[in-house]
């Protein structure tokens, strides 16, 4: 299977280079000029990348603040490729959440080395299995008995919060707090949210075989 690429790179030749060469080594790499438009897929359209390569000079907006807006919304490997070959600019990429850092120029076959080896220190540790579910943390999915389950952002943020507390009580306003929600959303919002997600498992709200309703303080879930 291809592992899906984001080059981020404005150097249009050098990006149908990277396309190119990345191929035989089994990589699927989709190459983008505009970083706004490399973000709307990732971030919006929610494409299943497995590892961004990032230029930091590139038109309307600094990679640095691409890098930021990633790691803010989804833990996903990142790979800065840049002539900014300095230090301070080195560091300040690393602190952003940067894998690795690679100068340029550079030779594509290193490109190839430099993906194999942040893929396999990252490996699967974003993924998480309980139950019958498979969550996948940087592309924000979830599988149930690998069939796709189709969650909004918020759904997702909030059936990722019970799995990790599983066998927890939270109550709505702990939900509310944890993922950071408008202090001004309501109880029944949050009761939609999880109306929403048994829906989609299949999750019968009287037998509540997934998450239980705890009377008075929440919800929890108790999937084995």
């Amino acid at each position: 299977m291809s592992r899906k690429v984001l080059l981020i790179e404005d150097d249009l030749p050098l990006q149908e280079l990277i396309v190119s060469f990345l191929e035989p080594y089994g990589f699927e790499a989709v190459g983008y000029a505009d970083p706004q438009k490399a973000l709307d897929a990732l971030l919006v359209r929610k494409e299943p990348f497995d590892i961004v390569v990032l230029d930091l000079m590139l038109p309307g907006m600094d990679g640095f603040d691409v890098a930021k807006m990633i790691k803010r919304q989804m833990d996903i490997p990142i790979i800065i490729s840049s002539a900014r070959t300095d230090l301070g600019n080195k560091i300040y990429g690393y602190d952003l959440g940067a894998d690795d850092y690679l100068d340029k120029p550079y030779e594509p076959r290193e490109l190839v080395l430099r993906l194999e080896a942040v893929l396999r220190r990252y490996g699967h540790k974003n993924e998480i299995i309980v139950s019958d579910f498979t969550i996948d943390e940087a592309n924000k999915s979830v599988q149930m008995d690998g069939y796709p389950i189709d969650l909004t952002r918020i759904e997702f943020d909030i059936f990722l919060l019970l799995i990790k507390n599983r066998g927890k009580n939270l109550s709505r306003d702990q939900i509310i707090g944890s993922l950071g929600l408008d202090e001004e959303t309501k109880h029944r919002t949050i009761d939609m949210h999880i109306s929403n997600i048994r829906l989609k498992i299949g999750d019968d709200a009287k037998e509540q075989r997934y998450i239980k309703s705890v009377w008075g303080i929440g919800y929890k879930f108790v999937g084995e």
